[in-house]
């Protein structure tokens, strides 16, 4: 008989899932994250796998991670180190132990762990645990047999029988943090559900590692309970990426300015999930374009946007190269157009499945002549869905493309996200002719307040004009190659896009108002930024955070900000993008820098150190 084991309450727990490409890790777990949001968890996912298509079985380049960070409260960030680690190989073992805490337990599947396993993944020795100098608890599970053992009577191949295994992980970690196993079985169902034969094969599997855990003596002691108080997150929640609650926010835009929205696109990771997302939504009069090359899905979007559509193109760093030329169009035709930039490890292909922040330069000034560009970048996967919607207001109310720059990390992390309401969202207001302005009326004739141009949609009677790529007359709309004309075309342009700040909220800083350190950053890295503020303050020191969704214009308030902090400190994923940025926007500001370019999100506990350095110099 099993020994009777004790449910121990916690505050918060890190998993991390690891094992081959085709494991089955990333469905593991976004099921276990999934089960836990819906009970009323925080959560913070991180699902971190490689470039390969599909590299040989076994080889330390093929092993794909996903960590998910599960809180009673407030949850920020994935976790630096994992509490549990899943290997199902020894590739996994290798390469992701380094995530490990002192006190964390590593599950492995002992099946995986032969003579030709071993070596695959280069280890020297038959004993990998002494090899790699773990120290950790380690936890040997038959996860392969066991598998074969519950599928034997199913008819299935060995192969199908094998892609279930993820199942029999799943179901040991949700024995031991105490998880309900009837939401993930509904959740199989749902997935698979063309293919029922394949649901039930994979929820027989997951009951038979939840019944491993149950049944059989580990040294795992406790199982384990992370509880949320259910009233106070009450409404409607749903576990959500950046790219679909991106996807979400541009549907909720053209819903609110009485706009079609239109897609063109080029599949690139790791953007592509927008596209897949947005396809999905033909109901909604959603229209979406796989262009073939990233020239014509900007350049579909541009005509779009001539047609009156709420337009949008979205890409990665590499495509962003390729659009410039189209983006430029639309710098001076003035016409509304969101460009999604999800940025990637570069430069040229790069690291295509890892995160950095090395794309902001290139969202600012990569294209020919003076063409300033709104750029807005995401905090976290549910503020993509706000950033979006504000991306389309901007455009469309400034008739201006706009740059959206999220990242790897929040683009394919999740997290719990509340369903808004739509009705509190502002009004999205294009700034189309009125009949009253037919008389002298020419495409460029401008709202004096904000330098806005006037929007005639083809076909609208009464207007019929005429724009493109070069250069008009201000007064005419006819093409223009006088020196003055172009000059005061170019201010226009400029003093158009720098007026957007007068619409933007101001910028706030959170933590200690007489803080001796300000952490400034901007776009996804907010969790561990504000994460690490807030260890920082348990330890007495005073520090505060101004973190930057506007980059371009600046709230209006930035240079009063920066200059009010004995010592201020930009930390981005890049080698000092932001910080030159705001140097040449004020001069002789002093700061510090921590710069990171590793394809991976900053580590809270370095930052802590960092940080604490520069404070104590």
């Amino acid at each position: 008989m099993a020994e009777q084991r004790q449910t121990q309450k916690l505050d918060q727990i890190v998993v991390r899932f690891s094992g081959d490409s085709g494991d089955g890790m990333q469905l593991a777990g976004n099921i276990f994250s999934t089960i836990s949001a819906t009970v009323g968890n925080d959560i913070c996912t991180f699902p971190d796998y490689p470039a390969d298509i599909r590299a040989p079985q076994g080889v330390l380049t093929g092993v794909s991670g996903f960590q998910v960070h599960i809180g009673a409260d407030k949850v920020l960030t994935p976790g630096d180190k994992c509490d549990i680690l899943v290997a199902m190989n020894p590739a996994a073992l290798k390469t992701q132990h380094k995530y490990c805490k002192p006190t964390s337990a590593i599950i492995i599947d002992s099946d995986s762990f032969t003579e030709k396993d071993l070596q695959k993944a280069e280890f020297k020795t038959d004993d990998p645990i002494a090899e790699l100098g773990i120290t950790c608890e380690v936890v040997p599970c038959p996860i392969t047999s066991l598998c074969q053992a519950t599928l034997a009577d199913s008819g299935m191949d060995n192969k199908s029988i094998l892609r279930c295994k993820n199942m029999l992980a799943l179901g040991l970690v949700c024995w031991i943090y105490d998880r309900d196993l009837t939401l993930a079985e509904n959740m199989l169902r749902k997935k698979f559900a063309k293919k029922p034969e394949i649901a039930e094969a994979n929820i027989k599997v997951l009951r038979a590692g939840y019944d491993m855990g149950h049944n059989t003596h580990t040294s795992i002691s406790h199982t384990y309970s992370v509880e949320s108080d259910p009233a106070a997150k009450k409404g409607r929640y749903m576990d959500i990426n950046g790219n679909k609650a991106t996807a979400y926010g541009l549907m909720a835009a053209a819903e609110k300015a009485g706009m079609r929205l239109f897609l063109g696109s080029y599949p690139i990771t790791p953007a592509t999930d927008i596209l897949h997302e947005l396809a999905k939504h033909k109901s909604m009069g959603v229209i979406t374009m796989q262009a073939e090359d990233e020239i014509a899905g900007c350049a579909s979007a541009v005509g779009a946007a001539y047609a009156g559509a709420l337009a949008c193109t979205s890409t990665s760093g590499p495509g962003i190269c390729l659009k410039s030329e189209a983006i430029n169009l639309a710098v001076i035709t003035e016409l509304p157009l969101v460009i999604i930039d999800v940025q990637r490890g570069g430069p040229s292909t790069g690291l295509p499945t890892k995160s950095e922040q090395t794309d902001l330069l290139q969202a600012l000034y990569g294209r020919n002549g003076e063409s300033p560009i709104p750029v807005i970048a995401a905090t976290s996967p549910t503020n993509c869905f706000d950033a979006a919607f504000t991306a389309c207001k901007v455009a469309v109310e400034h008739m201006t493309p706009v740059i959206l720059l999220t990242d790897a990390f929040i683009a394919n992390g999740s997290a719990a996200w509340k369903l808004p309401d739509i009705e509190s969202y502002p009004t999205i207001v294009p700034p189309y002719v009125t009949p009253d302005m037919q008389e002298g009326w020419s495409p460029y004739k401008r709202n004096p307040e904000t330098d806005v141009r006037y929007w005639a949609v083809p076909g609208t009677p009464g207007f019929a004009h005429r724009i493109g790529g070069l250069e008009k007359s201000a007064a005419t709309g006819a093409i223009s190659n006088d020196p003055a004309n172009h000059h005061n075309m170019v201010e226009a342009r400029a003093r158009k896009v720098a007026k957007i700040a007068d619409n933007l909220p101001l910028q706030q800083v959170e933590g200690d108002k007489d803080a001796d350190l300000l952490i400034v950053g901007f776009g996804g890295t907010y969790g561990h930024l504000c994460e690490a503020m807030q260890q920082m303050q348990n330890e007495g020191k005073k520090v505060a955070l101004a973190h930057f969704e506007f980059i371009n214009p600046l709230p209006r308030n930035t240079e009063e900000i920066l200059r009010r902090y004995k010592k201020v400190v930009v930390a981005e994923q890049n080698m000092g993008q932001f910080a030159g940025y705001l140097r040449s926007k004020f001069q002789g500001l002093e700061l510090h820098q921590y710069n990171e370019v590793k394809g991976q999100p900053f580590a809270v506990e370095a930052l802590v150190n960092a940080f604490t350095k520069i404070m104590e110099e």
